[in-house]
């Protein structure tokens, strides 16, 4: 059964840091790009970040540039999204996403399997 499973989020302070965790089940990420999502109550999804199946990354939101990263562990079919100096305005659920390709994209009509999504709050 394809499933993408998040793990990681919670609350942290401003300034503080999260990992997410996101593990492939039913299928070999090896061939496919997986992304970031986040949507905030009220707004739109947005993409954060992808990574393509070569570990190439793709940023989509300047406000996390040097803030968040993505990597991939083929090995563990997991897509990781480091998140650091976190501030109030990140707040908001993140969603993982397999892309149809291997490449990646920021629209959300490129991806088939999503994840659960998990809960980043971010507050003192």
């Amino acid at each position: 059964q394809v499933a993408l499973v998040q793990s990681g989020g919670g609350l942290v302070q401003p300034g503080g840091s999260l990992r997410l965790s996101c593990e492939v089940h039913g299928f070999t990420m090896d061939w496919y790009g997986i992304g970031w999502f986040r949507q905030a109550p009220g707004k739109e999804r947005e993409a954060v970040l992808c990574i393509d199946d070569k570990g190439g990354s793709a940023l989509y939101l300047n406000s996390v540039k040097g803030r968040f990263t993505i990597s991939r562990d083929n090995n563990k079919d997991t897509v990781f999204l480091q998140m650091s100096m976190l501030k109030p305005e990140d707040t908001s659920i993140y969603y993982c996403a397999s892309s149809l390709s291997s490449y990646c994209s920021d629209s959300f009509e490129e991806y088939h399997y999503w994840g659960q999504g998990t809960q980043v709050t971010v507050s003192s």
